[in-house]
């Protein structure tokens, strides 16, 4: 699995999961029970991965829909 995207917004993980899965691209968003040790403050980003096949089309689809993956 390879990291698409780190983010602190929910939002934007929701966003990227709901257009990956209308591509038929499986995805798994890591890092979601991290915020008992923020206080559920949502401070630490969760983090959504792909496989590594999948990396370079998934790249795309977020590029086309300006969901910038900060690299």
């Amino acid at each position: 699995m390879k990291e698409l995207l780190r983010t602190t917004d929910i939002t934007v993980i929701a966003y990227a999961q709901a257009l990956l899965q209308g591509e038929g691209i499986a995805t798994f968003e890591m890092d979601v029970h991290m915020s008992i040790l923020d206080g559920s403050l949502g401070i630490l980003p969760r983090r959504l991965m792909v496989r590594d096949q999948d990396l370079f089309m998934a790249r795309i689809v977020m590029r086309d829909n300006e969901i910038d993956l900060g690299q």
